[in-house]
């Protein structure tokens, strides 16, 4: 599925060392999984190791050209979100501020299903600091991600349960 994310040419997964993917069938709407992904006052509750997120240059939330600083993988990170269609798709690009050498794009692609959503996550990752991380425990980062959609999942199903809201068979969101 990577062909229908927009790499950046230097990120391609062909280019890069560190690249992998990540699937999961969730019971809750795109809307409910993309408010999640793009108010980065919720990432705590499920995006694991995530210690804060401060939106630069006045944003709210994240939109096109959004930039941000994060601690993530134990690092401080800087990155800028360079691709967004709401609802379906949002990635950003960045590298910790301790190895700008080490770089990564995260891609997300959601796509509505009759049960709720498929998300799609990928990211690429290279240089000095990523690789070493992944020598010293080579699924860290597949591992770490399992995690994110996991916790996802069920943040995003407990909101929509909070709201009232069922799927029904065509996996619209109605409420009860």
């Amino acid at each position: 599925m990577f062909e229908e994310i927009n790499w950046p040419e230097a990120m391609t997964p062909s280019r890069s060392p560190i690249h992998f993917t990540n699937e999961l069938e969730v019971e809750a709407s795109p809307e409910t999984i993309w408010s999640l992904l793009v108010d980065t006052r919720t990432w705590h509750t499920f995006y694991p190791g995530v210690g804060h997120v401060q939106l630069l240059d006045g944003h709210e939330s994240l939109g096109l050209g959004t930039r941000f600083e994060t601690n993530l993988a134990g690092q401080d990170v800087f990155a800028s979100v360079q691709e967004f269609r709401p609802m379906t798709r949002i990635a950003w690009g960045g590298h910790p501020k301790a190895s700008e050498e080490s770089t990564a794009y995260h891609a997300w692609i959601i796509t509505p299903t009759p049960k709720g959503s498929h998300l799609w996550t990928e990211e690429t990752m290279q240089g000095p600091l990523w690789i070493e991380l992944a020598k010293q425990d080579p699924e860290v980062f597949w591992r770490t991600h399992e995690n994110l959609l996991a916790a996802l999942a069920e943040v995003a199903g407990e909101r929509e349960n909070r709201a009232g809201l069922q799927h029904t068979p065509q996996g619209n969101a109605a409420d009860v």
